[in-house]
């Protein structure tokens, strides 16, 4: 219904509900031309907005959060604004929209400021949070609307200017922040690389800064309290192979010489880390959500940012009873760039301290690419080999395991990893009249590999697993479909592929679309693969923004394996399927299909009636679950709506489907800042 109309001198703002749901405690009222709106932001606390109607004037009257009852003004007089950069997408020379080795900054591209005139304003209800639509947002080659989402029980709501172009090949970034004509807020914090609050106390608002933060965030504080302004943590960063910090936060005057007035947000590199920067897609006729969140308080900021920090378990992996964590693909070359080049060995390098920060229990590493010699001459390999094994053990202790692990990309085709239960000697050329495998007394059993049947047979002989990396893109373009039929490929060995969120596409509800369309794929070929994520970094430090750009598998295992006895129970967990992977944020710590779990296989009843239970803990609120289903063909998906959730929750979850005539399924959720976890495959007959 119309709840009001406004007049103005350049026309008129209808404000309308939609599906709005005037029980769920939210309040809306229109005066004049200031729309305000009320929403629960925890116990005892609602928080507050004043919008400005008005064109040429501020859309943010007020920014407000209550404390005992009487609300406190937070930041007053400013606009959400967007740089939009636009590009050149390369969807010819390699592999169409799933391209990495793009360059897009080195082509032409343009960048501008997204401009607003204010239209009609519509209120909507989702679940637990409330939709504020206002249309009105454009830009060259871009259309769109402003959203505001509010979600019930916490002070957060997020600002999302939604876009679409019919241009093809686009490739974007976007720059985003409040920005007021005076100087909105008293002064700026926010956390250094080493985890230090930084505050300046503006006497003289200065031109715009571009700084390197910890948890992405950056806090404007006034006398009655603080605003925190940060980015979907892991949507926001488009793949690098480098996790850099890019000084992804800015503030101060005149942004970019873009932004008119001084302002406080995020930020990209338009230049990524100067090698391979693919930015984001943006098909002709997809909305492209160019988003932030805003999360208000009336404390110090120190306590604002712990309350930033809970979203992401402050940039680690929570423990989960009956699980361990396992990252895999890193290229850090430890071995090659300190070690074997004579320099100071430190007792606890800075790598493995990252991984122990992040809660890392396992770390399956890619060493030797393109730095060593993996073909020989044999010595040399075995030094560098044997190089490997003594600092992964030396660096092992009883609750972090460091694995050695390579990207050969020989043999087979394309890239992929390696993955033995033990150290195991082999060499990746085989001599004329050099037999299979050879030993001796240093070394033990030294294998020589001359092609994809003498690989084959090492897996098999060490027991060992292999899979692709970045199928379908990168190195990997256009496999594994092209040995799928291979028996190396039809193996138990090879394990399956690897999960990244590459290429990225702000207008998607999910990360990593390619990886979840392979996984289908190979389900529907009948073939029982799996799927484990993977980072594919290089430099790992602390000062990096390594969470953003990680991900993390969680096995299912109560005790983690000592490096010196071997750690088969890790192997043998990826080839059973039992685990979960995730961004971190959601966690899936049971699922089942009439009492079957991950990988196991179920006879369907006659009917196709199934019960499907799953567990999941969160930190932002849920988005969407779905249940991924196939018949050897088609790919179907069951969505349940998940938005009646609220940030910080654990639930198990149990719906019932019909799936007669599938062959097999498995489970996705996903969370309001696109974080997301999913399962492997249950399989029927």
């Amino acid at each position: 219904m119309i709840l009001g109309i406004i007049n103005r001198s350049l026309g008129q703002t209808i404000v309308t509900w939609k599906k709005f749901n005037t029980k769920a405690g939210v309040e809306a009222s229109v005066k004049d031309t200031k729309f305000t709106i009320t929403w629960p932001a925890g116990i005892s606390t609602r928080g507050q907005l004043v919008l400005n109607l008005k064109n040429g004037e501020p859309l943010f009257s007020n920014i407000s959060l209550s404390k005992n009852g009487t609300y406190q003004t937070i930041i007053e007089n400013v606009d959400p604004q967007f740089i939009l950069t636009e590009g050149k997408r390369d969807l010819i020379s390699q592999n169409g929209w799933n391209i990495f080795f793009d360059k897009v900054p080195l082509k032409p591209h343009q960048s501008y400021k997204v401009g607003f005139h204010k239209k009609d304003i519509n209120v909507s209800s989702s679940g637990s949070r409330t939709v504020i639509t206002m249309s009105g947002i454009e830009a060259p080659n871009f259309k769109g609307d402003l959203q505001i989402t509010l979600y019930d029980g916490q002070p957060l709501f997020n600002i999302a200017a939604v876009v679409s172009t019919q241009k093809d090949s686009t490739a974007i970034l976007y720059d985003a922040g409040l920005v007021s004509r005076q100087q909105p807020v008293k002064s700026v914090s926010y956390s250094d690389v080493y985890e230090h609050i930084q505050t300046d106390n503006i006497t003289q608002p200065d031109t715009a800064k571009n700084i390197a933060v910890k948890y992405r965030t950056i806090i404007g504080t006034n006398n009655h309290g603080s605003i925190a302004v940060f980015p979907a943590p892991h949507q926001y960063f488009y793949p690098l192979d480098e996790a850099f910090n890019l000084k992804f936060i800015w503030y101060g005057n005149n942004y970019r010489q873009v932004l008119d007035g001084y302002g406080l947000g995020i930020r990209q590199e338009l230049n990524g880390d100067n090698r391979y920067v693919p930015w984001f897609n943006a098909p002709p006729g997809t909305r492209q959500r160019l988003n932030f969140f805003c999360l208000l308080g009336t404390g110090a900021v120190p306590a604002l940012l712990s309350n930033v920090k809970r979203f992401t378990h402050s940039d680690s992996y929570k423990p989960l009873p009956g699980y361990k964590t396992m990252a895999s693909h890193f290229h850090n070359e430890f071995i090659m760039s300190v070690v074997l080049k004579g320099k100071p060995v430190p007792d606890s390098p800075t790598f493995v301290k990252v991984f122990k920060r992040l809660g890392v229990n396992i770390v399956h590493l890619a060493e030797f690419h393109y730095t060593a010699h993996p073909k020989g001459p044999d010595e040399q390999r075995l030094l560098e080999l044997k190089t490997l094994f003594e600092q992964c053990s030396r660096l092992s202790n009883s609750n972090f395991l460091l694995l050695p692990g390579e990207e050969p990309n020989e043999f087979f085709g394309g890239h992929w990893l390696e993955f033995f239960p033990k150290p195991v000697y082999w060499i990746m050329a085989r001599k004329p009249g050099t037999p299979f495998v050879t030993s001796d007394a240093e070394h033990g059993k030294i294998y020589h590999i001359g092609d994809k049947n003498d690989m084959l047979a090492l897996l098999k002989a060490e027991n060992g697993l292999a899979w692709t990396a970045h199928a379908r893109t990168k190195g990997s373009t256009g496999f594994p479909d092209a040995y799928k039929t291979e028996d190396f490929y039809l193996s138990d060995r090879f394990l399956g592929a690897a999960w990244k969120a590459l290429p990225a596409d702000l207008s998607q509800e999910r990360l990593g679309k390619r990886a979840f369309d392979l996984m289908d794929d190979m389900n529907n070929w009948g073939l029982h693969k799996k799927v484990l994520s993977e980072a594919d970094l290089f430099s790992i430090e602390p000062e990096n923004e390594m969470y953003a750009h990680m991900n993390i598998n969680y096995l299912k295992l109560d005790k983690q394996p000592e490096f010196k006895a071997g750690w088969q129970p890790v192997l043998d967990v990826l080839q059973q399927g039992k685990f979960f992977s995730t961004t971190g944020e959601v966690l899936i710590a049971d699922f089942k299909i009439n009492n079957h779990s991950s990988s196991e296989i179920m006879t369907l009843p006659a009917n196709g009636q199934c019960n499907i239970n799953f567990k999941v803990g969160w930190t932002f609120p849920l988005n969407f679950a779905e249940i991924i289903s196939g018949d050897g063909k088609q790919v179907y998906r069951k969505r349940v709506n998940l938005d009646n959730t609220k940030a910080f929750g654990d639930q198990l979850f149990t719906i019932t489907e019909n799936m007669k005539g599938r062959k097999w399924a498995r489970l996705e959720v996903w969370d309001a800042a696109t974080d997301g976890a999913f399962t492997q495959t249950i399989w029927f007959k």
